[in-house]
């Protein structure tokens, strides 16, 4: 059962650097701020974001990535998608910065070439693949998914990758291994926020075998049909579309198979916020605010409306099967 609870005894950082909100005030927000005189420094704010969305689009033409359109069921969503400024301007990548528009300003010091990625663990084939060849293991295609994250913002982004089972398929695990650890680079020379107090670095996230497998999560190299920027997780990142953003790991460097549930980073910097599965779920808030609704990055004006959360972030009826019997409650 989620339980709401204060900190009195319990230590962990300060939420203003674990989840910062950014500025998306209603109209009874506004209303609030016209009645102290305030309202004029609310709209400098949104001033402000926008001047950085501008500021953050291409630096240039990246790299081409191209991929014919996905036919996997679900993948591809009829959807508007977010502008690339947008995407590329407002992100969370805490290596860089916990404010959203941190690793825009920051990730140029990245190194992504060369680049190798370490398979792990309990396999057949342990390997380590250099990022041009792990970019050719498989056919890619784009993917139109929704990514919605914990703190109530979501986009539409078109993805570059291929599934991840295909890379699975190729190193062969064994009959015991129940979950797949992603382990992100974690170097202070390039990522000046690394050995910040926010995380236990480097930062690691996990999936179970079958989602790992599930051909909706993508192993991603690109966006718009171009290499991923580097605020946006250069040069390999996850992305799994029912689950919160957070699961998604950006920079991989280490995949490792094991058969028991690995520590993942939010969650053992706060476990009561941030649960190993993390989908999405408007059933479960967060301890500190409602998941019910979110608002789309891009229409985020004054008075722009938010959106009622989907379960699994839209994707019920490919992924709901993975977990019949489970209480989602408990098992946030």
């Amino acid at each position: 059962m989620l339980i709401k609870t204060d900190n009195n005894g319990y230590i962990h950082p300060a939420s203003s650097e674990i989840t910062p909100r950014g500025i998306y005030q209603q109209r009874r927000d506004l209303i609030k701020l016209m009645a102290t005189g305030a309202a004029g420094a609310a709209l400098a704010g949104w001033a402000g974001r926008d001047a950085m969305a501008q500021a953050v689009a291409r630096p240039g033409k990246l790299a081409a990535l191209p991929g014919a359109r996905s036919a996997v069921p679900g993948a591809v969503t009829m959807e508007k998608v977010t502008d690339y400024k947008d995407v590329a301007s407002y992100n969370n990548f805490y290596e860089f910065g916990t404010d959203k528009s941190d690793p825009a300003k920051n990730a140029h010091t990245l190194v992504t070439k060369p680049w190798t990625v370490a398979i792990e663990g309990l396999v057949r084939q342990p390997k380590t693949y250099a990022i041009e060849d792990l970019i050719k293991l498989s056919a890619q295609e784009e993917r139109i998914y929704r990514l919605r994250c914990v703190e109530g913002w979501s986009m539409v982004v078109p993805w570059v990758g291929y599934s991840l089972a295909e890379l699975i398929k190729k190193v062969e695990p064994l009959g015991s291994a129940n979950y797949v650890e992603f382990i992100t680079q974690a170097d202070p020379k390039t990522m000046p926020f690394v050995g910040s107090r926010v995380l236990d670095w480097p930062y690691v996230e996990a999936l179970r075998m079958d989602e790992a497998m599930h051909p909706l999560t993508l192993l991603s190299f690109g966006m718009y049909g171009e290499v991923l920027p580097n605020q946006s997780g250069a040069p390999v990142r996850l992305v799994v579309p029912w689950k919160y953003g957070f699961k998604s790991g950006k920079s991989i460097v280490k995949i490792r198979f094991t058969d028991k549930e690995p520590r993942t980073a939010w969650n053992k910097a706060a476990a009561n916020e941030y649960g190993f599965y993390s989908n999405v779920n408007p059933n479960v808030d967060h301890p500190r605010w409602s998941q019910a609704s979110e608002r789309r990055i891009g229409e985020d004006g004054l008075f722009s409306k938010k959106r009622k959360t989907l379960m699994f972030n839209g994707y019920e009826a490919q992924v709901g099967q993975l977990y019949a019997g489970m209480d989602l409650k408990k098992n946030y």
